[in-house]
Formats: C-alpha cells, sequence, structure tokens
C-alpha cells in the first residue's frame, strides 16, 4: 500500500513540474487578436447575430459527434467475438466498419470543398 502511494505521488509531482515547466517556458502573448477571441460555431462572435446558421456546419458537427460516440459501440464488438457466431459478428463488424468509413470519407471531402473556397 506504501509502494502504491509513493508512486502516486511521485507521479503527480511529475506531472506538476511537467505542467509548470510548461507554462513558464511557453510563448504568452497577451496582444494576439485571436487566441484572445473565442471561437463560436464558425462565424465571427463579434458580429451580428442575425445572419443564417451555415447548414453545412451543422452537418460537420452532427458527423462529428458520430464519429466521437462511435468507440463506445466498437468496444463491446471485441469483447463479444467468442460469444456471438462469427458469421453474425463479422457482417454486423464489417457493416458497422463501412457505415463509418463512408461517414469519414464524406467529412473528409466537405473540409476538402471547404479549404479549397
Amino acid at each position: 500500500m506504501l509502494t502504491v502511494l509513493m508512486l502516486s505521488l511521485i507521479t503527480l509531482f511529475i506531472c506538476h513540474f511537467i505542467m509548470l515547466l510548461a507554462s513558464t517556458l511557453s510563448k504568452n502573448t497577451i496582444t494576439d487578436r485571436e487566441k484572445n477571441s473565442p471561437y463560436e460555431c464558425g462565424f465571427d462572435p463579434k458580429g451580428s447575430a442575425r445572419f443564417p446558421f451555415s447548414l453545412r456546419f451543422f452537418l460537420i458537427a452532427v458527423i462529428f459527434l458520430i464519429f466521437d460516440v462511435e468507440i463506445t459501440l466498437l468496444l463491446p464488438i471485441a469483447s463479444i467475438f467468442n460469444i456471438t457466431n462469427i458469421f453474425s459478428w463479422l457482417f454486423t463488424s464489417t457493416l458497422f466498419l463501412i457505415i463509418l468509413l463512408l461517414g469519414l470519407y464524406y467529412e473528409w471531402v466537405q473540409g476538402a470543398l471547404e479549404w479549397s473556397k
């Protein structure tokens, strides 16, 4: 028990030391306009709030949420490998990964179109 406590304290000390070192050595510029302004959903927060919301940005945000949640759906697939039929496991996981890859391709194409503008 004492060993675990000592290792935890050493780890905590090292983490705090690295964070303190990084914050003191980092370049802090207070006058940087871009870092001081908040990023709000892809539009300028200092402008008018009456502009229509971009549907393309909304779709990209929804796809990001889907890819953010996908890990909770991928983890149980590996754990039920021994319990289920191999054909149903392979079919389900392949179909799920194909859907994810199609979404990733769509997001990549949308991002490429945004950067080309």
